[in-house]
């Protein structure tokens, strides 16, 4: 019987440089995370603490695993990279395994698995003119569940203070804007505050409706401008004003 890994010794760690890994619960074989790191970060996660009430999904199927008996299974999927090649390669796995418990979705989401007919709708796309206090907000990955505004809506890593600045929120898939709300407030992601949905510790969302069609008319169906989708960022959230 072979000895659990829990970290690499010295010398391979200086041979696998950065490395991209899935997570995979032993019990269905299924792979439930994606991530990218170097040293022992692949085996940081068995060794966070996860609690019985903890909102994260990674943490809650780790502690499933755990409470069945099991381990959790790790694969190192491509390694000896560079940082950039790294944020490609696991951006690109991403898209690859549907279900996963990452809360982001990959570097350059943007440029993501997309169907050839999107990609000409994409691009054959007028880029939008920002007249307004744009708050862009990518649902790539939460888009498919739920309605456009409830993708949109909830939870994000937001500025309060900033966010209600913004005189638009347009909703982006795949660089084109394919939503524009107003938001009324901003509110701690809360069960409280939003019925149904689960606590989200550290982000907000919002309470508003969809824009006035003079508004959406300005920007859905438009394309994202190019300013706005850096792909050396994974962050979902971007502003047309500093």
């Amino acid at each position: 019987m072979t000895e659990d890994v829990n970290a690499f010794p010295p010398g391979v760690v200086d041979k696998l440089k950065t490395y991209v890994y899935r997570l995979l619960d032993p019990r269905s074989g299924e792979t439930f995370y994606i991530g990218k790191g170097q040293g022992n970060r692949v085996f940081a996660h068995i060794r966070e603490q996860v609690e019985e009430d903890d909102p994260n999904n990674k943490l809650k199927r780790i502690r499933e695993i755990h409470l069945a008996g099991f381990d959790v299974a790790q694969v190192i999927h491509r390694h000896g990279m560079d940082e950039e090649t790294a944020l490609e390669v696991e951006a690109a796995l991403i898209d690859a395994y549907p279900g996963l418990t990452n809360i982001a979705g990959g570097f350059g989401s943007d440029y993501g698995a997309v169907h050839a007919k999107e990609i000409i709708q994409r691009y054959a796309a007028e880029p939008a003119v920002m007249k307004h206090k744009a708050m862009l907000i990518s649902v790539n990955r939460s888009a498919a569940g739920s309605s456009l505004y409830e993708a949109t809506r909830y939870a994000w890593k937001v500025s309060p203070p900033k966010a209600q600045q913004a005189e638009v929120i347009l909703a982006t898939l795949q660089g084109l804007i394919v939503g524009a709300f107003i938001a009324r407030s901003w509110l701690p992601a809360t069960s409280a505050n939003f019925p149904g949905r689960e606590d989200v510790p550290g982000r907000f969302g919002f309470d508003g409706e969809e824009a006035p069609s003079e508004i959406r008319n300005l920007y859905v169906g438009k394309g994202v401008p190019d300013e706005y989708r850096k792909r050396g960022s994974a962050n979902p959230i971007r502003y047309s004003w500093r």
